[in-house]
């Protein structure tokens, strides 16, 4: 029974952050019926559908959306949901009928999250991009990379994820919690451009207040500091270290065998280029494991650079069960952790389809119902 156990949401299917956003949901116990296209479905289960990780935890019902019909089973769907997160851009559910305002007609408690790069308005509202174009906008991509580069893409955490999905999971857990003392639903307008400024907020601060230049790695958390950086080790591994503070910093000194050289102070920017290039050669005499017997679990603030491979297997992600195996595939468990209402994987992906009539039973929908939408072809005909 997760922490959202009773609460039921509808997702029209897209990519990337609106997904994240129903997994994140459905891991905490919601009940979350996927919306596919019906062109998807009928194609039997997929031997890929497995990978499709973000698409973990809920029941998949395909519909025609282009038919009426499909329409007025949605909003049927909407009159009995706590939440619906689509994720078009600006205008698409409206010309289809599935809008914000049609959707409080039926149930006016309804939490409606919009999910868009950049926003449900403004000059470029209606423009297709990606999560590198909205961490452009937004300052976060010209802060990330090494001096004298250029800029670095950070996967797609920081937009799609970071300022996109998780926005819009608080977004719509706010609003459910607002929606139980008003009774009234509302939009939430989740832009990713806007989401990713958000995580530069202490940057910004930092910015204005001086401590922080717009030269890209010349600051304390863009690798400019010797303190705060990945390094090479001796059988061609990295580690990384973020001593910042200065106990940990000398306590970074203390085991790399530094205690007691003659060097320049820890915050003189002058002298970090140079301190990097020392604290590098040292790093470059031992391999990756022989720094993790000796850094490893100490203040200096260490830890391996592990793969995608090996992370799974480090004995602190093993103790906490940060990953799991669903059908044969490694991936991230649920976070963050309750104490008392667990979260889980509900189930695993589903193929587009393949809970069309378990769930809209479950929805209310009657046996003489599905035989009408079968009929008109708003949902694919039982095999």
């Amino acid at each position: 029974m997760g922490v959202l156990s009773g609460y039921r949401v509808i997702e029209l299917a897209g990519i990337g952050p609106g997904p994240m956003c129903a997994m994140l949901l459905s891991d905490m116990g919601a009940d979350v019926v996927r919306i596919d296209r019906l062109a998807d479905a009928g194609l039997g289960i997929s031997a890929g559908t497995k990978f499709n990780t973000l698409n973990r935890g809920r029941r998949s019902v395909a519909l025609d959306l282009k038919r009426p019909e499909a329409i007025e089973a949605v909003l049927k769907m909407v009159e009995k949901a706590d939440a619906l997160i689509e994720g078009f851009r600006p205008g698409v559910t409206e010309r289809l009928g599935l809008g914000p305002d049609d959707c409080s007609k039926r149930n006016p408690k309804l939490i409606y999250g919009r999910m868009t790069g950049w926003g449900q308005e403004g000059p470029m509202a209606h423009a297709a991009g990606h999560d590198i174009n909205y961490i452009s906008l937004s300052g976060a991509l010209a802060s990330i990379g090494r001096r004298g580069e250029g800029p670095v893409p950070p996967l797609n955490l920081v937009g799609d994820f970071g300022g996109g999905a998780l926005y819009l999971a608080l977004g719509i857990v706010a609003g459910l919690l607002e929606a139980h003392k008003s009774g009234k639903g509302q939009v939430v307008d989740c832009a990713m451009v806007d989401g990713s400024a958000s995580l530069m907020t202490a940057i910004y601060g930092m910015r204005a207040s001086g401590l922080w230049t717009d030269k890209r790695g010349d600051n304390i958390l863009d690798t400019g500091a010797h303190y705060y950086d990945t390094y090479e080790t001796k059988d061609g591994q990295y580690i990384s270290v973020g001593s910042i503070e200065a106990k940990f910093y000398a306590e970074l000194l203390e085991l790399s065998g530094l205690k007691g050289v003659e060097l320049p102070h820890q915050q003189d920017r002058t002298q970090w280029p140079k301190m990097k290039e020392r604290i590098a050669a040292v790093f470059k005499t031992k391999t990756r494991e022989e720094w993790r017997k000796i850094m490893e679990g100490s203040d200096v603030c260490f830890a391996p650079v592990l793969s995608m491979d090996e992370a799974p297997h480090h004995p602190h992600n093993r103790h906490r069960g940060t990953f799991v195996e669903v059908d044969g595939v490694v991936q991230p468990g649920p976070a963050p952790r309750f104490s008392r209402t667990p979260s889980k994987i509900q189930r695993p992906p589903a193929n587009p389809g393949e809970h069309t009539d378990e769930a809209l039973r479950d929805w209310g929908f009657s046996a003489s119902d599905l035989e009408q939408l079968r009929g008109c072809g708003a949902i694919a005909r039982a095999k």
